[in-house]
């Protein structure tokens, strides 16, 4: 099942369930309570399919990136926050603010809560688990590392637009059996398979819940691998993953 996120002509935005090229609108996410008549998606400006309480992000979690960059697996869990203004969603501009020197792309696969979760067991977290997405974490590395004393996760990856996710929530996906890739104007740059992550999806939901409540809605981005590369105003970069499909935006 797929649920998707747009908004009608009217301006009313619609969570609902994908099926044959048409919304059919849920009382809210991860609902079986049907909220009106299906409407035809060609008519919607498509959303991010969910708009986060939380938007986490992980680092260090894939091993060919670790080794890369000579680090050690981490015992719990690294992370950091993103803003709810960050969020994008397909087709939308993302503005690359002045002064902030090089962004880069970072395609991810990004885990969708669908109930609250607190001090779960991986069981229980893999249970609260809505589904998957795709995500692109953009991120300014210069800002990043701007101040010795004090490295600006939040800042970095926290600019309007830096949050992209979409085009969908898929509930029935393998997720190891996936890749992760980001096309900029079409060419491949980034690739590579979701079975490297250091700690899986159920894990991570576990080890995020003994931190802090997750709720339904909640966003988790799994964390990047090798290959996130600079992108400049002009170009269009797609982050696909199969079995989800691919969101695409362009720098501005």
């Amino acid at each position: 099942m797929q649920w998707a996120r747009g908004k009608s002509a009217d301006g009313t935005v619609i969570t609902g369930v994908v099926e044959d090229g048409m919304l059919h609108p849920r009382a809210a996410l991860g609902s079986a309570d049907a909220a009106g008549e299906a409407v035809a998606l060609e008519t919607l400006e498509m959303l991010a399919p969910v708009q986060p309480g939380k938007f986490i992000g992980l680092w260090n979690n894939f091993h060919a990136a670790r080794e890369k960059q000579g680090l050690e697996v981490p015992e719990h869990v690294l992370f950091f926050l993103k803003p709810a203004s960050s969020v994008a969603g397909p087709s939308a501009t993302v503005k690359i603010p002045e002064g902030v020197g090089r962004v880069v792309y970072e395609g991810e696969l990004g885990i969708v809560i669908g109930k609250n979760c607190a001090n779960a067991t991986v069981d229980e977290a893999e249970d609260a688990i809505l589904g998957y997405t795709c995500i692109n974490d953009f991120t300014a590395i210069q800002v990043l590392t701007a101040d010795d004393s004090f490295p600006q996760w939040t800042r970095a990856k926290g600019y309007d637009g830096f949050g992209v996710i979409g085009p969908v929530i898929e509930t029935d996906l393998d997720w190891s059996s996936v890749s992760i890739r980001v096309e900029v104007n079409g060419r491949e740059r980034q690739n590579y398979p979701a079975s490297d992550m250091i700690k899986p999806p159920a894990q991570i939901v576990s080890e995020l819940s003994q931190d802090m409540t997750l709720h339904p809605g909640d966003v988790i981005a799994c964390g990047t691998s090798v290959g996130a590369l600079p992108v400049k105003a002009g170009q269009e970069v797609e982050v696909l993953i199969d079995g989800i499909g691919g969101v695409k935006v362009t720098m501005g």
